[in-house]
């Protein structure tokens, strides 16, 4: 569901894009708190909003093209299964929708990161 949400919202000027992020992230907190309550059980693996935000967040300036699409992906699901510090505190000690949305904002944070760097080294041209 990420991917063709990016797909669409990519070509928002960023301003717009950071926008709709945003909603969908305070939507989420709503939302994902109301799943949890209705499946029993925190970060339930049904809801899903929580990854796409986190993706959406992963993919904010980052080149067009979809290899950018794929190592975007693949660097948002690794911070996402590893939690790294301090997604693994934020997934242990926050609960409720909040709590679902930031571990998965966290890593994306972690994966922008990764995305800009790797951006940087391949696309800068020495010339």
């Amino acid at each position: 569901m990420a991917i063709p949400l990016y797909v669409m919202i990519a070509p928002l000027p960023l301003a717009w894009y950071a926008t709709t992020v945003i909603l969908l992230f305070a939507v989420g907190i709503w939302l994902c708190d109301q799943a949890q309550r209705l499946l029993g059980a925190h970060d339930h693996p049904a809801i899903v909003w929580d990854e796409i935000v986190g993706y959406l967040l992963t993919m904010f300036m980052a080149p067009p093209g979809w290899l950018w699409v794929v190592v975007g992906f693949m660097l948002f699901r690794l911070f996402d299964i590893w939690k790294p510090f301090p997604i693994n505190i934020v997934d242990r000690t926050i609960r409720g929708g909040l709590g679902t949305m930031l571990d998965d904002v966290v890593a994306g944070v972690y994966a922008w990161v990764g995305v800009q760097i790797l951006a940087l080294f391949f696309l800068n041209d020495p010339a």
